[in-house]
């Protein structure tokens, strides 16, 4: 039996309440709901509508007052980080001929149905597709050298987002990295067995709430 995805909202109660038991400093960066004036004026000026996931997940959380970890690789965009992100490549795609796809990249550098909805620490974007397609909704990462890419991509956020409450309450990975606590106390993702970072030593993140 396939497994019953929870909707973003529900993955983010979930994630909230692992954070603020075990990391407040990492719940702390967490923002509050983004109003929904706020998000129908980003549609306005993107000129597309967002992902329902999204917008789903924006009215939990509008992104992160600081860059944090606590999500494997991305840290989640407040709606104007999404906008000027969004922007920002479509500028940079139109002068570069970034929006077109060549024969040796499976994807453009950039298309303007991706709704970026969160950034690596390098400032790549983790985009959400929005082409028309069985593959709609799926997310990848886009921004840097090269087409966008979608290799071993998550269905949608609601996916995304489920997998990590599952891996903070129940137990195991999120696409072959675990949870870790650092030396200041904060959420880190790693690959199995790893015992430290920058020097720092790593213990494995407490499972459940307590």
């Amino acid at each position: 039996m396939a497994q019953q995805i929870l909707p973003p909202s529900e993955s983010w109660r979930r994630i909230d309440a692992w954070l603020a038991t075990h990391v407040p400093s990492d719940f702390a960066l967490l923002n509050p709901p983004a109003p929904r004036d706020d998000i129908q004026q980003a549609e306005q000026i993107l000129g597309i509508p967002l992902p329902g996931d999204l917008v789903e997940s924006l009215q939990c959380h509008n992104g992160v007052s600081a860059w944090a970890s606590f999500l494997p690789e991305q840290s989640p965009l407040a709606v104007s980080g999404i906008v000027d992100h969004r922007q920002t490549c479509m500028d940079v795609a139109a002068e570069n001929d970034g929006l077109t796809r060549h024969p040796w990249d499976d994807e453009p550098w950039w298309h303007p149905l991706w709704a970026p909805w969160a950034e690596s620490a390098d400032g790549g974007a983790q985009v959400i597709d929005q082409r028309p397609g069985l593959d709609t909704g799926r997310i990848g990462w886009a921004g840097h050298s090269g087409g966008g890419d979608f290799t071993d991509s998550w269905p949608d956020l609601a996916s995304l987002l489920h997998a990590v409450a599952h891996a903070l309450h129940e137990g195991g990975d999120v696409r072959g990295l675990h949870p870790y606590l650092t030396a200041r106390g904060r959420l880190w993702w790693d690959e199995n067995g790893c015992e430290e970072l920058n020097g720092q030593p790593l213990r494995a993140a407490p499972i459940g709430l307590r």
